[in-house]
């Protein structure tokens, strides 16, 4: 069998429920890593003086890192990859 014929081989209703459990989980941890790069990079009035303690380019390299890994959860959600060892 070439590996090409591994990639087509259907998945058992078990493997089915991972992949759409790990999909879920990623969207999720997703936009909520989107959402804590925008609470740090908007702070509202009543969190603005507990993250106005630490140094602004921390707090905006944080929240860049957030969206960053944030979008990336949510593009390994869309792709469904996870079972390449296989």
């Amino acid at each position: 069998m070439a590996l090409e014929e591994f990639d087509r081989e259907e998945l058992s209703e078990r493997d089915k429920g991972l992949v759409r459990m790990k999909s879920i989980t990623n969207y999720g941890m997703g936009v909520f890593l989107i959402c804590a790069g925008l609470f740090f990079l908007f702070p509202t009035a009543k969190t603005a003086p507990f993250i106005n303690k630490y140094d602004p380019a921390m707090i905006k390299l944080f929240s860049i890192i957030c969206f960053i890994y944030g979008f990336f959860r949510i593009y390994r959600g869309y792709k469904k990859n996870y079972f390449r060892d296989r």
